[in-house]
């Protein structure tokens, strides 16, 4: 357990100084945000009530606040050893039965979003499966759209659509509440069905490596069932997926607080929401300390399973490299989705995206709105052109600087191990809060928040794909060879790792997008009247059953970032190296060509193969 830890000693004592430095900071949020907490309780208790000095006074001297952030932090650990959490400075309840029924709550959601996922997952990859199981992947075409829109749909849109059409028009099944098994399907479908788009694509990336093993083509010439095959096959590729998906085990627990808002589930991410904005510490404290436990198990098992799915191949360095050369990719599809936003992004420019026109509210397109207008009569079109400008430009500089930390800090497991099990566990929107108590509010301010933990599934991922490719046959036969590290990283592990790692870049910019787009609703971003994506989606959702078109032609523009994304990323690779053109003619066999020479500090020199006429002579 303790190697399977990251470490042992030195990794624990990591892990708990991460701990500690959450938990201090979030014990800082209240003076760190230069606000009066007294006056955020009072308000969070009742709304209406006058903040006279008196009243103040009170709730300071009820709370210990003149006491100073240490003391207060003190009293809550020492409680928590012995099993008390305290009481909510909101509600004056118990923190630990609440946090325990919203931490139940959460995770039956998960669990039923979890299953979702994986009949998601297998949808996207089921033809990969059928065709390589059949020995028949070089006819398959790279597809992809379908699940890149499915992938770049925001969580709470998915829900909104739910709730509205299934829920309320169609009366199929309940919309609001948690009473029982019936109120668990549409939240589970909505937080399901873009986190098993996402972990089918990766799925589908390590396939055709798996499908191309010694192991599956004997497989195949001594007739075993195709369903075998394929099963093995994900078997397979299964360790090198099962990192991120404890990072998505943590994330619909404890970030699926829109989908509980909407749909009225008492979950641990909506608690811990409101916590935040209210600054009910011993509550906020209590639920962050909670998903970084559920964070760090969560990892913990998924370590453990990959060793038992891999076996002892891992240890003994006998295992196929996944990551293979690949076939150049079309370049129609990417072609036609760039040009397809460009030309949006570029008829809507010249329209005025702030005109107000109270007649035209809620108009349907026509030749002078082509998108339609929103509840304020504003162009849809020109709103969707001008935000492109700021949310793409920002959501791309945040994927790259997180591609880059996410390969960087990858390499470094042990290092980057309990910094992603913890940081995974703090959910987007306090992430943004405690960036900007740090930094104060800016326009830079939501980048850098969600850039703290952007990066954390591209690491997660490289640190799982270079475990594997170290464990590799050629990787081994290299090293014995005489090849030092650097040239392994540069020329070895480095080419595996870096393209599938960045084409899962590619493949969570639309949603880099939406989490900057959401911090604006918390004043600490973008604002009403900015046209920024997140922002149009959110505020023309009331509005979705009168003027679907408010609503459809921003997320089909998000849809069509996903699926540039996604088809682009299949053409990302390496260059190959260049090698020496082949002489014209061979040497005559009864000529005896000497031997190169080999030189150990260039292990390519190695692998040189042996003529016939060599091995005669020899």
């Amino acid at each position: 357990m303790r190697s399977l830890a990251g470490g042992g000693a030195p990794a624990l004592l990591w892990r708990t100084v991460l701990v500690a430095a959450l938990v201090c900071g979030i014990g800082l949020l209240p003076w760190l945000s230069r606000t009066d907490p007294a006056l955020t309780v009072l308000r969070a208790r009742s709304a209406d009530r006058d903040p006279d000095p008196e009243t103040l006074r009170a709730i300071r001297d009820d709370l210990g606040l003149d006491d100073g952030p240490l003391a207060l932090l003190g009293r809550w650990l020492g409680g928590l050893l012995h099993g008390d959490a305290g009481t909510s400075w909101v509600s004056g309840g118990q923190v630990l039965p609440g946090v325990g029924q919203a931490l139940g709550a959460s995770l039956l959601l998960m669990a039923g979003a979890l299953v979702v996922a994986a009949g998601t997952a297998a949808a996207v990859c089921a033809r990969t499966l059928r065709l390589g199981a059949r020995g028949r992947l070089g006819a398959r075409r790279p597809g992809g759209t379908a699940t890149a829109v499915l992938a770049a749909l925001p969580e709470f849109l998915v829900a909104a659509v739910l709730a509205s059409v299934i829920g309320v028009q169609l009366g199929w099944l309940p919309a609001l509440g948690w009473y029982g098994p019936q109120w668990m399907v549409l939240p589970s479908l909505a937080l399901g069905l873009p986190a098993g788009a996402v972990l089918g694509r990766m799925l589908d990336d390590l396939l055709p490596g798996a499908f191309g093993e010694p192991w599956a083509m004997a497989a195949a010439a001594r007739g075993v069932p195709s369903r075998s095959v394929a099963r093995q096959a994900v078997r397979r590729c299964v360790p090198g997926l099962l990192p991120n998906l404890a990072l998505f085990v943590v994330g619909l627990t404890g970030g699926s607080v829109a989908v509980e808002q909407i749909f009225d589930i008492p979950g641990l991410g909506r608690l811990t929401l409101q916590a935040a904005l209210a600054q009910d510490l011993p509550v906020l404290q209590t639920g962050t300390l909670a998903l970084v436990l559920l964070a760090a198990t969560a990892g913990l098992l998924a370590r453990l399973a990959a060793r038992l799915l891999i076996g002892p191949a891992l240890r003994d360095g006998a295992l196929q490299s996944l990551h293979r050369p690949r076939p150049p990719a079309p370049r129609t599809l990417p072609l036609l989705y760039g040009g397809l936003l460009a030309a949006v992004i570029g008829f809507g420019l010249p329209r005025d995206p702030l005109a107000l026109d109270t007649l035209a509210r809620l108009h349907a397109p026509s030749p002078e709105h082509p998108f339609g207008t929103d509840a304020l009569g504003r162009d849809v079109l020109a709103r969707i052109s001008h935000g492109a400008l700021t949310t793409l430009g920002t959501a791309l500089a945040v994927s790259a600087a997180a591609l880059v930390a996410g390969l960087l800090l990858g390499l470094l497991p042990r290092v980057s191990g309990p910094l992603v099990d913890t940081l995974s566990a703090v959910p987007p929107v306090l992430a943004g809060l405690l960036v900007t108590g740090a930094m104060g509010s800016g326009p830079w301010t939501p980048a850098f928040a969600v850039a703290v933990v952007a990066w954390c599934p591209l690491a997660a991922h490289t640190s799982s794909l270079l475990r594997q490719e170290r464990a590799t046959t050629h990787l081994t036969a290299t090293r014995a060879l005489g090849a030092g590290r650097w040239y392994l990283l540069r020329h070895e592990l480095l080419p595996a790792v870096a393209p599938p790692v960045a084409r899962h870049a590619l493949l969570r910019l639309p949603g880099i997008a939406l989490s900057l787009a959401a911090l604006g609703f918390l004043g600490l971003g973008a604002q009403p009247p900015s046209p920024d994506w997140g922002l149009l989606l959110a505020e023309n959702q009331p509005y979705a059953e009168r003027a679907l078109w408010a609503v459809l032609f921003p997320a089909a523009v998000l849809a069509l970032l996903g699926a540039l994304a996604v088809t682009a990323a299949g053409g990302v690779r390496l260059p190959r190296r260049r090698t020496r053109p082949a002489g014209p003619a061979a040497p005559p066999a009864d000529r005896v060509v000497p031997a190169p020479r080999r030189r150990p500090d260039h292990p390519e020199a190695l692998l040189t193969p042996v003529s016939a006429s060599q091995t005669e002579e020899r």
